[in-house]
């Protein structure tokens, strides 16, 4: 039987349950940029392209080389394809125009284009975000495409996947009707379908939580967290381990494919900030992923994909994967 690649699952996608084939184009362009990144980390050194530069993002953290050279390839790839009306990054402050001598779309592109990219220079797994929205009607609107256009609530997105650039090259994509994984095969140059129907385990014995921040924490964070340490002995009944990778996609992914819950909290550090993970770029579109694979993912107070977006960069607690517990947190935020 022959192997099913990215294109072919999207053709069949389009001829089976009416996908658009200008998202179905998207998508593609998006995989080859992806591809074109996964080889500019796997240079690493010999590529000059670890280390940092000299430059912040709109959050006030230093941009790593390759975090620039990722938004770049994530730009280039996109803007001349016809298929968007615009595109917003994690690494650039304002919406990003289309230019004038190409033709407008119908879609949205929001995406982190390396996450985890403090972890570049030490060899450990990262990742590409993406989340594609439909863009409103402008009413005759013309001129520059305002951030009000990207700020619609998670349901509102068509598809919303990641790569991760690990041991292999894996593209994890969503269309709203399951989650499917595929590898890429460097010889024949295609993602290949490896991970059909993918389902989150609805019970976990494994947590993911940077737990230096422990002290900042609020209190139904820490109620939660001790019960998780307190093991067999505890109100809990079992043993649980912690797995803390530092890069979302990477700590996302081992939860999609054996189970687990991820938590970033809002802490006391910094009040002002609700939390540390940006809704549009990394928790919407994994929140949809994971409610696709039959997980759940809030705030601690209510779904994540419900959120109404108020400006592009907006931050948000997080806390999703395995339902049980993903509820049981939720719950703790409530009482």
């Amino acid at each position: 039987m022959s192997r099913v690649t990215l294109s072919r699952y999207l053709i069949e996608q389009t001829r089976s349950h009416n996908t658009p084939a200008d998202l179905r184009f998207l998508i593609e362009v998006v995989a080859r940029a992806c591809k074109a990144i996964s080889h500019q980390v796997s240079k690493g050194a010999l590529g000059g392209v670890l280390g940092s530069l000299d430059s912040e993002n709109v959050q006030g953290e230093v941009q790593k080389k390759l975090d620039v050279i990722s938004n770049e390839i994530l730009l280039e790839a996109n803007e001349w394809g016809g298929h968007l009306a615009g595109m917003a990054s994690e690494e650039m402050d304002n919406a990003y125009q289309i230019p004038g001598k190409y033709p407008k779309g119908a879609y949205l592109l929001v995406f982190d284009p390396l996450d985890g990219s403090s972890n570049i220079d030490v060899n450990v797994s990262v990742g590409t975000i993406f989340s594609v929205l439909r863009c409103p009607e402008r009413n005759g609107q013309t001129g520059d495409l305002g951030e009000e256009a990207f700020l619609q609530p998670g349901t509102q997105q068509v598809a919303a996947g990641y790569a991760i650039y690990g041991p292999q090259t894996m593209l994890m994509l969503t269309l709203g009707d399951g989650v499917k994984g595929f590898t890429l095969d460097r010889e024949l140059g295609s993602f290949v379908l490896t991970h059909d129907n993918i389902k989150v385990p609805e019970s976990t014995k494994e947590f993911a939580i940077n737990m230096s921040n422990q002290r900042h924490w609020e209190a139904p964070v820490q109620r939660y967290v001790s019960e998780l340490l307190a093991g067999e002995t505890g109100p809990l009944g079992r043993n649980y381990n912690m797995r803390w990778i530092a890069s979302m996609v990477a700590d996302v992914h081992r939860i999609l494919t054996r189970g687990g819950v991820f938590m970033y909290p809002r802490d006391a550090r910094e009040p002002d900030k609700p939390g540390k993970l940006r809704l549009m770029y990394e928790a919407n579109p994994m929140s949809m992923i994971i409610e696709q694979a039959g997980g759940a993912a809030t705030d601690g107070s209510q779904r994540i994909l419900d959120i109404q977006p108020t400006s592009l960069h907006q931050r948000v607690p997080v806390y999703l994967g395995s339902k049980e517990e993903v509820l049981r947190i939720t719950a703790y935020h409530r009482n």
